[in-house]
């Protein structure tokens, strides 16, 4: 089995590769194994995102964490592929709620069946996550719990207008924190509880996946917006046509520079409209707020390395701080 692609990292050495490789060939086998069903046609939807592929980035920083703070052990694969079944039940959801036709290169599973097989079999993908959790015993279902709670709240506010009096830019990077934040930094969380790290090594970790999480967001926004599709495997723009106010977007709307009236003119506008859609996508293309974007994405990233400072120097603290980096300057 060939590690996934987000393991590619400089800083991973043969050992560590070695380590990372073994423990995600376990990951996949339990994942597979899991989202399986006596019911053809419910395992066959039920795996068909798993089947498309993916960079496995959530069961890879589980994995990680573990080796920086003791080892991979069984229990740390069952948390990595209860995260993983998660992170695979929200898209389902995702997709259905922004009406998106292609995830990971493949039509999504609202588009190859329909709505309602997406939404029962998100849930039942939700479903097997806690069963795995389940075995963990009682602070990983508390912890469990408690993002999914999260993840629920930003998904929700994520449909929600900025309410009146509060500031645009802090709404939207408080909805990141639970809508993608909260479930890496449970990845990481898991890791580290596990292979048996102390308190304050957990922490570290919990505090570094929560901004590497929003890191990520920050990163997958600018990439629906800068990328051609080829890379990414999603739709170009999907945040605009529905109207979702990304960073950028938000940089864009707040800009007093004269240029930008026509883009501002746009960006108010109904994106569903082809023409509209593909003239403000080039016009944010292009636009200083995208940079202004990456820019802060970047800080976001300086913020989670430096996080790690306390831990103890290792091939897997440095395959840690190299992801930061990866996850920033992606481009899909």
């Amino acid at each position: 089995m060939s590690a996934p692609s987000v393991l590619s990292l400089p800083a991973v050495s043969p050992a560590l590769a070695v380590r990372l490789g073994e423990g995600m060939a376990r990951v996949d086998a339990l994942l597979r194994a899991t989202v399986d069903h006596a019911d053809p046609f419910v395992a066959t939807a039920s795996g068909h995102l798993l089947a498309a592929g993916g960079k496995r980035f959530r069961p890879t920083l589980t994995l990680l964490a573990a080796d920086a703070c003791g080892g991979i052990t069984d229990e740390v694969v069952a948390a990595a592929v209860g995260v993983e079944l998660t992170h695979l039940a929200s898209l389902y959801h995702d997709d259905v709620m922004d009406q998106a036709t292609v995830r990971r290169g493949v039509p999504s599973v609202n588009a190859a069946y329909d709505n309602s097989t997406a939404i029962l079999v998100g849930d039942l993908l939700f479903g097997k996550a806690s069963e795995i959790v389940a075995g963990l015993g009682a602070d990983a279902v508390l912890i469990q719990a408690q993002t999914f709670v999260r993840l629920c709240h930003g998904q929700i506010r994520d449909t929600q207008a900025c309410p009146p009096g509060q500031d645009p830019v802090e709404y939207y990077l408080d909805v990141l924190a639970d809508k993608t934040g909260v479930l890496v930094a449970t990845a990481a969380r898991y890791g580290a509880m596990f292979a048996g790290g102390s308190a304050a090594q957990v922490e570290v970790l919990r505090a570094y996946g929560a901004r590497l999480g929003m890191a990520f967001q920050l990163a997958d926004d600018i990439i629906d917006i800068a990328s051609d599709g080829t890379e990414s495997g999603k739709t170009p723009g999907t945040d605009l046509r529905e109207g979702v106010d990304t960073l950028a977007v938000l940089y864009a709307k707040a800009s007093v520079a004269e240029g930008d009236s026509r883009l501002q003119e746009l960006l108010g506008s109904d994106l569903r409209d082809d023409a509209r859609h593909a003239e403000a996508l080039a016009l944010l293309r292009v636009n200083p707020a995208l940079e202004r974007a990456r820019e802060h994405t970047r800080s976001v990233g300086a913020g989670a390395r430096s996080v790690l400072d306390p831990l103890p120097v290792s091939d897997a603290r440095e395959a840690l701080v190299a992801l930061v980096d990866r996850v920033v300057e992606r481009v899909g």
